[in-house]
């Protein structure tokens, strides 16, 4: 089964951009994805093509009409989720991306401007998702951010199958670091352990090293990876969103 994306954009001449590339453009000539951009200016009602008015109330800024949007969605509407590329939505995880991946595609909606106007949420069934707390000049950097972490999940995509479990991420866990030659570089020496032989010691040295990285890097994840209380005098273990 391919895995079809269908990308609403006033910018379609952004795609498949980097995902013609590398592993996803292999993928994509290989017909292991599909891509169909769609214009939503081909969709305005007016000789102007025009998508987008002042905001309500005021403000700085345009927004992008509802009225043209869903006419524009609504074109393209085939059952597969439809995902708004939004600083409003909750953040993109891993565990949404793997089930967005072993799904038949996605429909992906890019804004501009100010972003939507907001009676579209109201009237369609439509996912909004965020890829950071940052701000972007649109949806298209983020619809490819999106679909790059779908596409190296697809089948035969990426090369060792084993490359997509131990990953950051995957286990809650930051992945560990990695070595290569030489050996020796700038007085740096790859850890002893890597050099040994002994997988046992191999495998037991990088999970602790996930563990103090994800401990100290993010302390956000480990909280949420081990589900202690942060503070609490008795240490005690509190179910977390993600356990039941």
């Amino acid at each position: 089964m391919t895995f079809a994306a269908t990308i609403l954009t006033l910018y379609p001449e952004m795609f498949p951009g980097p995902l013609g590339q590398s592993l996803a453009g292999r993928a994509l000539r290989e017909g292991r994805w599909s891509l169909n951009t769609v214009q939503i200016r081909d969709f305005a009602a007016d000789k102007h093509g025009s998508v987008d008015d002042k905001p309500a109330g005021g403000g700085a800024g345009m927004v992008l009409r509802a009225d043209v949007v869903a006419t524009a969605l609504d074109s393209v509407s085939d059952g597969h989720p439809v995902l708004a590329l939004t600083p409003r939505g909750p953040p993109l995880t891993q565990s949404r991306v793997k089930t967005l991946a072993a799904g038949p595609g996605v429909v992906l909606l890019c804004g501009r401007f100010e972003g939507f106007d907001e009676r579209l949420f109201e009237r369609r069934a439509i996912e909004e998702v965020s890829i950071g707390d940052y701000v972007l000049s649109g949806g298209e950097v983020a619809a490819l951010v999106l679909l790059d972490a779908c596409i190296r999940l697809l089948p035969g995509v990426m090369g060792a199958p084993a490359s997509g479990v131990d990953e950051s991420f995957e286990t809650g866990l930051l992945e560990y670091p990695h070595y290569t030659r030489p050996v020796t570089w700038e007085g740096r020496t790859i850890p002893e352990v890597l050099r040994s032989g002994d997988h046992a010691k191999i495998v037991a040295w990088r999970h602790a090293r996930s563990v103090e990285d994800t401990r100290l890097r993010r302390p956000d994840l480990w909280e949420r990876h081990v589900g202690a209380r942060v503070g609490s005098p008795s240490g005690a273990r509190h179910r977390t969103d993600d356990e039941t």
